[in-house]
């Protein structure tokens, strides 16, 4: 239940009031100009004062003020920032000067730390005066203005009111329900960079990547399925009947009603009889630019340090045209962060879409492929790469599936956090040297020699595992686009002069004695892939592939049969790629299952 004992405020209040980011407890950014903001009367003058600055404005016809201080260095030191009107003095306390970092995307994001493996060891450990925790309501929509209201916020998927939109030093109580990855990052970097951190998370559940970017952005994207997304969309919107919905309401209810009392049973105080009409599809959280207006607008010129975003799941019900969509947007959606927070340079770290569902097995391999979330992957990665490769070093990418987990929520987030921390402590804090800490090992060159597919990598790769086993994770396919697990080798390079096989642990060759000439080559493919190569740091590879067919053209090649829509697959056409690659599974293991006992036959005759 909501503490009665603390009260709601509004997002602009009457008389003279400041952007409610602003706010005793909270971290001010280091080293960057801050821009403050706020209202006040017409024509009213507001002086701002902070660490030995003192800046002044003069409200505009709207209200609206704002003045900038110059940069500040870190400070530990509680410090106390007043705003002056003409009769009114605001003052903030116990303010901190550090590194504040925005948390996006989201349940997995979200998701608490008081539900995650050791996520009470980390919670009764969390005593960090100087770490600084806020969480942001979801805001008005596309209503929304350059502040946020302070209030109980219900919550559907917990059952429960939060308290949203107050800034709060860490204890152990005041983590509990917050982001178990940010608050991990925030942590690791605030023991090893000895500042303040501030952490602003601003995911919400079950949302997309369209909607965390501003609808202008995504109307601008001409490829066909951005043009189509919006279109279904502006259809939906266009075709709600309000009044037809509330009359189903209403008829539900008296369905309900009628069953209890048919049943002798009382009439529950909540369940009453609907009177207000819904907004509908307008005003759905996935709707393209929702979630940026509703959170991330009321942010626009707060100084931050940088960003770290991991989302997909949500992504994943739009087929093949959505993935494609998605890697159309991905890249704008960063650019409009890095505007929103005044720096075109912004870092900005990507954790890839984690695993949920069965773990692939050599038993389930070429049915476990069959899932879009690899493609979300694959849009995630290219992005990053576009980025990198055209020069970006504040761009990183964390993969999180090697840290498998059956469920769509996975538990395992502290590894997942201390991942994204280590890109930082290389990245932007040079608290450790060598890109090699989290930066995915890169396929540098592709040839195809005899039988093989040849991958010159840019570092040495090893198994994560550290063991004598099989390296696992690739899979190759020929023209018939029919993949299976690959066979993978170092390069031989030659002997030694006790005639032991020398390699090349840079070069991985890729072989199956089911694909005699094979043309494409998949890196952890699946939803929960089976998978174990990494660089001596421990990075995973990345998933990535060398071909460009859909799960349409995979419908093709095993049953035959077009797809009705070539975007995405009907559900009986999912079954059926599906039954197909199961059967493929069955025939490779039974073409295994021979050779071996054939192996046998011989060594035992020998």
């Amino acid at each position: 239940m909501p503490r009665e004992d603390v009260v709601d405020v509004p997002a602009i209040g009457e008389g003279l009031c400041v952007s409610n980011v602003f706010q005793t407890n909270m971290v001010i950014q280091r080293d960057k100009p801050v821009s403050v903001w706020g209202w006040g009367e017409p024509g009213e003058k507001v002086t701002v004062s902070f660490a030995d600055q003192q800046v002044s404005a003069v409200a505009a016809a709207d209200r609206s003020w704002e003045v900038a201080l110059t940069p500040l260095s870190a400070s530990g030191e509680p410090q106390v920032m007043t705003i002056k009107g003409k009769d009114t003095t605001l003052t903030l306390e116990n303010i901190l000067v550090g590194d504040v970092w925005v948390l996006g995307g989201q349940s997995n994001m979200e998701f608490p730390i008081t539900n995650v493996v050791d996520g009470e060891l980390e919670i009764a450990s969390a005593n960090f005066p100087r770490i600084r925790l806020l969480t942001p309501p979801r805001g008005k929509g596309f209503d929304s203005v350059r502040s946020f209201e302070r209030l109980h916020e219900w919550s559907n998927w917990s059952g429960r009111h939060f308290r949203k939109g107050d800034w709060l030093a860490c204890t152990p109580e005041t983590v509990r329900d917050f982001s178990a990855i940010g608050y991990v990052f925030g942590r690791r970097l605030h023991m090893a960079a000895g500042v303040p951190i501030g952490l602003v998370d601003t995911s919400w559940g079950g949302t997309t990547v369209e909607t965390w970017t501003p609808a202008a952005e995504v109307e601008s994207i001409q490829q066909t399925e951005t043009q189509d997304l919006l279109k279904t969309w502006q259809e939906k919107i266009d075709s709600w009947d309000a009044q037809a919905d509330l009359q189903k309401q209403i008829e539900k209810y008296e369905r309900q009603k009628k069953q209890l009392t048919d049943q002798g049973k009382p009439i529950p105080s909540h369940l009453k009889k609907p009177t207000e009409l819904r907004p509908g599809p307008i005003a759905d959280k996935n709707r393209p630019g929702q979630c940026y207006a509703s959170v991330i607008k009321p942010l626009e010129g707060f100084a931050v340090k940088g960003a770290v975003f991991h989302q997909g799941y949500n992504n994943c019900f739009s087929g093949s045209a959505g993935a494609r969509m998605y890697y159309q947007v991905f890249g704008k959606m960063i650019a409009s962060w890095r505007r929103a927070f005044g720096d075109e340079q912004l870092p900005f770290c990507i954790i890839s879409l984690c695993t949920a569902g069965e773990p692939q097995t050599r038993a389930n391999f070429a049915r476990q492929m069959n899932d879009i979330g690899a493609m979300i992957r694959e849009a995630q990665y290219r992005t990053f790469r576009d980025l990198y490769d055209g020069g970006d070093r504040n761009v990183g990418f964390v993969s999180s599936f090697n840290f498998r987990h059956r469920s769509y929520h996975p538990k395992i987030k502290i590894p997942v956090g201390e991942r994204a921390a280590m890109w930082a402590f290389v990245s932007q804090y040079e608290l450790m040297r060598g890109d090699e800490y989290w930066l995915p090992p890169t396929i540098k060159e592709v040839n195809k020699v005899e039988g093989a597919i040849q991958l010159t990598m840019s570092t040495s790769i090893t198994t994560k595992d550290d063991s004598d086993g099989d390296m696992l994770g690739f899979a190759i396919a020929g023209e018939d686009r029919r993949f299976y697990p690959a066979e993978i080798k170092y390069l031989q390079t030659g002997t030694d002069s006790r005639n032991r096989p020398q390699y090349n642990r840079n070069v991985l060759v890729l072989s199956s004695p089911f694909v005699s000439s094979p043309v494409h080559f998949r890196h952890a493919w699946a939803r929960n892939p089976m998978t174990n190569l990494v660089n001596n740091r421990g990075v995973p590879i990345a998933t990535q592939r060398s071909d460009n067919w859909t799960n349409a053209d995979l419908l093709k090649a095993l049953t035959g049969k077009d797809a009705e829509d070539p975007g995405q697959l009907s559900r009986g056409e999912s079954h059926a790629i599906g039954a197909a690659l199961e059967k493929e599974d069955r025939r490779r293991q039974i073409a295994e299952a021979k050779s071996l006992l054939e192996q046998e036959q011989e060594d035992s005759a020998e």
